[in-house]
């Protein structure tokens, strides 16, 4: 068990597990765009962790760019979705594969897809290491998925609690 802001939280997936599922992932990418490789958008900052892992096992000459965004707030969503680092012009008429850590109410993923559509891009999927169905809000389709994870609080590998607990390589899930 771990401490962060005196909050406890336990094990819950570890670097083993989280590098099997980006292989995964990367391996269905490499097959999916071998004809026309797509473009990365990584969502800032939750997933650094996952996008720099992902695009490093991608066995394709891929470009990247970022977003940025945030709806977190302690250990909850805001439910305000605030835009920080927007979309280039770059995915136009391109294959966008947007890169995020965590689809839990789908809000930021949806903002973040019309933003994108705004650019208008040949195709748009969605990679996601986590998923939260019971926190759905907001229908998302994700394309590429790691892990659906029950509805309580994670942290670890990108995800933070209120700006910790980012650096860590496996995930620790709050104790209840």
């Amino acid at each position: 068990m771990i401490f962060i802001h005196q909050k406890p939280f336990v094990p819950y997936l570890s670097a083993e597990a989280i590098q099997g599922a980006v292989d995964r992932i990367a391996s269905q990418v490499t097959k999916d765009y071998v004809s026309e490789p797509p473009i990365l958008v990584g969502v800032l900052n939750g997933a650094f962790m996952f996008f720099s892992d992902l695009v490093k096992k991608i066995d394709l000459q891929i470009e990247v760019s970022f977003v940025k965004m945030a709806s977190y707030s302690g250990t909850s969503s805001s439910g305000e979705v605030n835009v920080h680092l927007g979309v280039g012009d770059q995915i136009s008429g391109r294959h966008v594969i947007i890169v995020e850590d965590i689809v839990d109410t789908g809000k930021s993923m949806a903002v973040i897809r019309d933003l994108v559509l705004q650019k208008k891009p040949k195709s748009i999927a969605i990679a996601s290491l986590l998923h939260k169905p019971d926190a759905l809000l907001e229908p998302v389709e994700i394309t590429y998925l790691g892990f659906s994870i029950s509805n309580k609080f994670v942290v670890g590998y990108g995800l933070d609690f209120d700006g910790l607990g980012r650096n860590m390589p496996e995930i620790f899930q709050l104790k209840d």
